[in-house]
């Protein structure tokens, strides 16, 4: 199942008008907060689709029973670009694990890659909902190099991949090499091309350097 936040006019839509605007993307502090605040749309979008159970809560009036979500959650996202949108999940879900990837792209002189992981941090992941946060989804290589990594140490219930800014042969590699069922593709946009690099066109340039510096 694919879900895309940006179809419908929102506040979302924005972030997302700065997060790809050239000029304000230069201001790193608002990109990261923007990447934040999307981040908490995205998990509230995502919460309504959690099991949920009733609970009974005393004021100092009376008492009410409200709906709840109840699964436990996995918060996991790739180093660094993933962190403002991570913590903007983990504002929401507050309560939830988390798990933590180092992955990069390492080229060769053709511009092929490959991506190499080389840091793993993961709470118990069976019969967990496991969502997964990056911000670009380019080729979807890293997406599912990522997966793989982390299913190695426990099988969720359900996974959610989330992405600001998505390729469509990125989504169409999740959708051929993820499972068929128990996943769901959450992006703000769908954008049609990819560089030479494997870079979204149009898409908004390096979310990692936009929000931390450029690297060596």
């Amino acid at each position: 199942m694919i879900r895309v936040i940006g179809d419908k006019s929102s506040a979302f839509n924005r972030f997302m008008l700065e997060l790809r605007d050239a000029k304000i993307q230069k201001d790193r502090m608002r990109f990261r907060r923007n990447l934040e605040r999307m981040g908490e749309i995205f998990a509230y979008e995502i919460s309504k689709t959690l099991p949920s159970e009733h609970k009974n809560v005393e004021t100092q009036l009376g008492s009410v029973e409200i709906d709840v979500p109840t699964n436990e959650l996995v918060l996991a996202t790739i180093l660094r670009a993933g962190l403002p949108l991570h913590n903007g999940m983990l504002n929401i879900f507050d309560k939830a694990d988390n798990a933590f990837v180092s992955a990069y792209r390492k080229y060769d002189r053709d511009n092929s890659f490959e991506v190499k992981i080389e840091y793993l941090s993961y709470p118990v992941i069976d019969n967990k909902i496991l969502i997964i946060s990056d911000p670009m989804l380019a080729t979807g290589s890293s997406m599912h190099l990522v997966y793989r990594a982390l299913i190695e140490h426990g099988i969720p219930e359900h996974t959610h991949i989330v992405s600001i800014i998505a390729s469509r042969e990125g989504i169409e590699y999740i959708r051929k090499y993820f499972p068929k069922t128990n996943v769901t593709i959450w992006v703000g946009a769908i954008d049609d091309e990819l560089t030479v690099k494997s870079y979204i066109v149009p898409g908004l340039g390096d979310a990692g350097d936009l929000a931390y510096g450029c690297k060596i």
